[in-house]
């Protein structure tokens, strides 16, 4: 299972045969979660990391009057809290969104690649900045452009990512969330998020049935978003 972690990573950049090695003989406990478990808690201290290798899972934070706010979602492949082996204390949680697989992997033993394996260490440094560039784009969709554009972007975001670990299925991907946690995602009520989706549907640029979302027009779709991949680093060069 932990060569969903070696097939990321190479997307961008050539990992030897001595790094996959090391990456496979790191000791690593398999979890399984259902819905709407934590993966990962608020102000918990984990002494590992947590690499998703099936299904779909999601950073948030809670507000004192008990909304949530998803910050980050996460597919098959990703470390969903690399960071937690130097910030120690989580300050927000990571959920199961569908029934996931994870391995935990220890952070004594991601200790003994930074020793062993300066490469592989940039490659997981980078895994982080990654996320750091998608944030920001989060960030650009959700103050500056319209719902529509923002609902745009985030489809041609995961099909980007999905693909490059094989979970697509030529423009169609799983996608297992609901409309109010979509609605968690781009921070709009139920009803808005429903009118939004229905905007393009109506225009033909997506299909979204039974859990399954299908790009019908992909040029159409990136031109209203104003999407470029260039954030998600999807280029193996290297590092």
């Amino acid at each position: 299972m932990i060569d969903i972690l070696i097939q990321n990573l190479a997307n961008h950049d050539i990992v030897s045969e001595d790094e996959r090695s090391l990456v496979r003989s790191l000791a690593a406990r398999e979890r399984s979660y259902e819905v709407d478990e934590d993966l990962v808690s608020e102000n918990s201290r984990p002494s590992y990391s947590t690499l998703l290798t099936a299904g779909f899972a999601a950073r948030y934070k809670l507000t004192p009057d008990g909304t949530r706010q998803i910050t980050a979602l996460h597919v098959p492949g990703d470390f969903v809290d690399l960071h937690a082996f130097l910030l120690k204390t989580m300050d927000h949680g990571i959920i199961a969104l569908s029934p996931c697989r994870v391995m935990q992997i220890d952070h004594t033993e991601l200790e003994t690649v930074t020793r062993k394996a300066p490469h592989l260490t940039r490659l997981l440094w980078l895994k982080t900045i990654i996320d750091g560039a998608i944030h920001r784009e989060w960030i650009v969709a959700m103050g500056r452009r319209s719902k529509r554009a923002h609902l745009a972007h985030l489809l041609c975001e995961l099909h980007m990512r999905l693909q490059a670990m094989g979970l697509t299925q030529d423009l169609s991907f799983h996608f297992p969330l609901s409309q109010g946690e979509m609605a968690d995602v781009l921070g709009l009520s139920l009803v808005h998020m429903n009118r939004t989706i229905q905007n393009l549907r109506k225009d033909g640029l997506i299909s979204w049935v039974n859990h399954t979302v299908t790009i019908l027009d992909w040029d159409e779709l990136r031109d209203i978003a104003d999407f470029d991949p260039t954030y998600l680093s999807l280029t193996v060069e290297p590092r």
